[in-house]
């Protein structure tokens, strides 16, 4: 099914605009080219949501292109990650999808028509030597004693590089530009380099490798694209991206523009620091639902309609902000709110034992799958003799009259069901409450006592004798500093309680039809059955969000 994403028009749109209008461009053409080393993130979402978004908007076509340029660390698992990503939040490449592998003939080919151009040369400067002749942002860089060579012998030179007639770091090809240029990226920046590790599409077939500002421009070239959308890190980039294609006389010439990247409070968005966090075993592995990663954010029970939201309410701009999480959360809670379907559950459990019903005794008790949708239909609940609640929902003796817990002589409406009294407690030997006796008012189901005595508390429940044992996994923020990237440890930041584990109880609906949700558990939030760990007999819950307040519980 085709998602039709919301538009708000930005820079970007008065641009094309533009440029539709101009005839510079009869059509627009996009593309997101990811780098197969880890799995995308929320940040991606952003960019994901802006080029296929644009594409949409426009009536052209998003490319996907891997950027599969350094088979050191990528992997055929994250390509297949990202292609799973991408279509689970609505969207679908225009084609196959393209790599950059693909184009790895032509571009050799572009680079020889520098060497030959006089603007390119091998050099075998260490990567060392390199950063330390490129100078600095107030002093101006030196030539490599490699610079002057004829154009004949770097076209041997870089010949004998794909042929592997050099160790790995002991030579590359670099652009003949400006080593005094203001810029550094057009101090002579590096065009290929040697990697002999197999690459996970074309094995061994090379082992010199273009690098992404080489690669990814002549990529959109090829490839027709028109509008080249980065984020702001490579504004300074765009010079060498137009040098590159005005020097290797190619037809098309696609346009950089950039945008804003996505930084969002208490969350890192480098693949390389999260892949840390996953090697170090501080997570469980990418997808573990305090990752910002699309497959975390889809294990923690978030959708695609909320995180396409999200994006949408954000825009796109060229400012960097630092967004609140909250944001985010907002955009989950709304949409949980419309389509979740409840659910009772008890996270910490405590034993009601209603005295004047007998051993034994359950009731079928109709409950609504959502308060405020009819069309979702109904269920049945058990209620029985012995009966859980949470044990916060308890108070033996109650100091606050606006705070609505059972407390002893004083009554509550069980959700959907009774009212009921607390009237006895049995404790521990050491005086931790392990029961508590009730009565019930038979005469109070789905509706207010008889002699119209004001019963002001509602607590969720849960059958003692049905229900499916289960782990609740309630999840905070990873770190604890607002701004984790910025911090010299980043594993220093790691919050301690970012994962609470409690033993608890769900009703047993739920393994009838074993979805995995998204729910929304009574008063506790929404939540999301974990199917790395779930069993039938042993449900696994992972906790998407907390509930904002309501006065309805």
């Amino acid at each position: 099914m085709k998602i039709l994403m919301n538009h708000r028009p930005n820079f970007i749109n008065h641009i094309i605009d533009k440029d539709l209008k101009s005839k510079k461009y009869t059509d627009v053409r996009t593309r997101f080219p990811p780098e197969p080393n880890g799995y995308l993130h929320i940040g991606h979402a952003k960019a994901i949501c802006l080029n296929f978004g644009v594409a949409q908007y426009y009536h052209g076509q998003c490319n996907l292109r891997i950027d599969d340029t350094n088979p050191e660390k990528e992997h055929k698992e994250y390509v297949e990650g990202i292609k799973h990503d991408i279509q689970w939040l609505g969207f679908m490449w225009h084609g196959d999808v393209h790599y950059s592998s693909d184009y790895s003939e032509e571009l050799y080919d572009y680079a020889i028509k520098l060497i030959k151009k006089g603007l390119a040369y091998v050099d075998e400067l260490s990567i060392d030597e390199i950063k330390k002749y490129r100078g600095t942002l107030t002093r101006s860089g030196k030539n490599s004693p490699y610079r002057s060579r004829s154009i004949k012998e770097n076209l041997i030179y870089f010949s004998k590089m794909r042929n592997g007639g050099f160790i790995e770091g002991e030579a590359c090809l670099r652009a003949k530009i400006n080593m005094a240029s203001s810029s550094m990226v057009m101090r002579d920046p590096v065009l290929y380099r040697i990697k002999y590790t197999p690459h996970h599409r074309i094995g061994k077939n090379w082992c010199i490798y273009p690098t992404y500002d080489f690669s990814h421009c002549i990529s959109d070239a090829i490839e027709g694209i028109t509008h080249s959308l980065c984020t702001l890190e490579f504004q300074e980039n765009r010079i060498l991206y137009n040098w590159i294609l005005n020097n290797i006389d190619i037809n098309t010439h696609p346009t950089q523009y950039e945008f804003s990247r996505l930084n969002l409070k208490y969350i890192i968005t480098s693949k390389r620091k999260l892949s840390i966090l996953v090697t170090k075993n501080i997570v469980d592995g990418w997808d573990d639902p305090r990752m910002p990663t699309i497959s975390g954010l889809r294990r923690r029970g978030y959708t695609a309609r909320s995180i396409r939201e999200f994006c949408h309410r954000i825009g796109i701009s060229k400012q960097e902000s630092q967004i609140e999480l909250s944001l985010l959360e907002s955009c989950i809670r709304a949409d949980l709110n419309k389509h979740a379907p409840r659910l009772m559950a008890v996270i910490n459990p405590m034993k009601i034992v209603i005295n004047n019903l007998p051993v034994g005794y359950e009731e079928r008790i109709e409950m609504p799958n959502h308060p405020n949708n009819a069309d979702m239909g109904v269920r049945h609940v058990i209620f029985s003799q012995e009966i859980f609640i949470d044990r916060f929902d308890f108070c033996e003796i109650l100091n606050n009259n606006k705070c609505y817990k059972l407390t002893l002589g004083q009554e509550i409406r069980l959700r959907y069901a009774y009212v009921i009294k607390a009237e006895g407690i049995k404790k521990d030997k050491n005086g931790n409450i392990i029961c508590i006796y009730c009565s019930y008012d038979p005469f109070t189901l789905h509706k207010n006592p008889m002699d119209g005595r004001k019963i002001t508390g509602v607590i969720h429940w849960v059958s003692a004798t049905r229900n499916i044992s289960a782990e609740f996994r309630l999840y905070d923020k990873l770190f604890t500093h607002p701004n984790p990237a910025v911090t010299r440890n980043l594993l220093a930041n790691i919050n301690p309680n970012s994962l609470i584990i409690s033993q608890g109880v769900v009703e047993e609906n739920i393994i009838h039809s074993y979805s995995s949700g998204p729910y929304q558990i009574e008063r506790a939030g929404y939540f999301i059955l974990d199917h790395h760990y779930s069993k039938k007999s042993y449900l696994v819950f992972n906790r998407t969000v907390t509930l904002k307040e309501s006065k309805n519980y």
